[in-house]
């Protein structure tokens, strides 16, 4: 005797008039996302909290309990008692790991928040103090060959130091960044027994002083071959600081190329400097070009060497082979350690347009070296396209080619 599958009993329910009734399926539920990141009302809640009852605390301490003075002493204790404050708090809602993650994440954006606002305290005391001369045109326009200490801030001006910053930086990044590239694709990507000289040299001139340098161009450049202190000289010193920074830092973005490209350039039959040339250096462009901007940055704030080999004149020279050449950190030099409040203004307005010219660099930076991986340039399109076609039409003519060179047939 066989037995039949029947279908499961309904569930039993309340009965109506005409029987029992029928079961409701489960409908099912949307799929809800789950949030992995973000800043929760828990979370601003708890550092707000910390906030104020740490700051409460640190007064209490401060003013009442306490014989502690400073404000110095009053923001570290402050942010200490908050990092208490903070953890007690986590641990009333969260368990002890996820207080760990957000304690280290409180206290790298912390961090963040610091640097920022040193940077903008920086920014706004040097333009608080310089904005008084760099709001007039001639600061721009002028030199200082006709101005004195006492004359008013609406004469004279920076430019004899603008141009010599400008000529001085470019020379020195005209010698410096391709000797820089250089060492560092030697030191990457031939290597050998002198590789590793090499680079402990270039790691002991990244530590060596401003002054050094300067030093080295004076007795070598200047007093032994007889050459005048010049823009030229303090090129070459500029030069000294800013080769070991550009190969440290190229070194470390050659070095970061996947070695899969280098293997794929060789399969194709190119040899070790063409795969560098075509390969390595285009596919590390982006970092190279903060390589340089870096070296550069570190280059045009340097006084020292340039007090040594520029010298310091007050008229405008445009030439760096003849003759002193000021810049813009022998200007500033100069200036805010004069008792007088027009050239300590005018000091200042220096140093706003030193860091003007930094911003420019990088932004120059970002623009020509910051594409994204594969992004191709507008020249390297048309030169793609241009290869495709001819290559369209090779295979066109190649297709065409059997059908041209059979007899015809009558």
């Amino acid at each position: 005797m066989t037995t039949l599958d029947l279908p499961p009993a309904a569930a039993s329910g309340p009965t109506g008039p005409t029987g029992p009734a029928p079961a409701v399926a489960d409908e099912p539920r949307p799929e809800q996302k789950v949030r992995l990141g973000g800043v929760t009302r828990e979370d601003v809640l708890t550092v707000v909290g910390a906030l104020a009852g740490s700051l409460g605390l640190d007064w209490v301490m401060y003013e009442r309990v306490l014989p502690f003075s400073g404000a110095l002493g009053f923001l570290l204790c402050w942010y200490a008692l908050f990092l208490a404050g903070y953890f007690a708090l986590g641990r009333l809602q969260w368990g002890s790991m996820m207080v760990r993650e957000r304690l280290v994440s409180v206290v790298a954006w912390s961090a963040g928040i610091l640097v920022v606002a040193l940077i903008a305290d920086q920014i706004g005391f040097v333009t608080s103090r310089g904005v008084e001369a760099a709001r007039h045109l001639n600061f721009f326009t002028e030199s200082m060959e006709s101005t004195g200490p006492l004359s008013p801030i609406d004469s004279g001006g920076a430019l004899g130091a603008i141009v010599g910053s400008l000529e001085q930086l470019g020379l020195a990044t005209l010698f410096a960044v391709p000797l820089g590239i250089a060492a560092a694709v030697f030191m990457s990507e031939v290597g050998g027994r002198m590789a590793k000289p090499v680079r402990t040299l270039v790691e002991a001139m990244t530590a060596l002083p401003s002054i050094v340098a300067g030093l080295f161009v004076f007795g070598i450049v200047i007093i032994a071959l007889d050459f005048e202190q010049s823009g030229f000289a303090a090129s070459l010193a500029l030069t000294v600081m800013m080769m070991p920074i550009v190969t440290r830092a190229a070194e470390v973005v050659i070095r970061l190329v996947p070695g899969t490209l280098r293997e794929a350039s060789y399969a194709l039959g190119g040899s070790q400097w063409r795969t560098v040339w075509n390969v390595v250096l285009p596919t590390a462009r982006p970092g190279l070009m903060t390589a340089v901007v870096l070296g550069m940055a570190r280059g045009i704030g340097e006084t020292s060497p340039v007090l040594l080999t520029a010298g310091y004149s007050s008229q405008f020279n445009a030439n760096p082979f003849v003759d002193h050449q000021v810049s813009l950190p022998l200007y500033i030099w100069n200036n805010v350690k004069q008792p007088y409040d027009g050239m300590i203004a005018r000091g200042f307005a220096a140093g706003l347009t030193l860091m003007a010219v930094v911003l420019i660099l990088f932004v120059a930076a970002r623009v020509l070296g910051g594409r994204k991986p594969g992004r191709l340039t507008r020249a390297q399109r048309r030169r793609l396209d241009r290869d495709a076609r001819r290559l369209e039409a090779a295979a066109a003519a190649a297709v065409a080619r059997p059908f041209a060179s059979q007899p015809k047939k009558h």
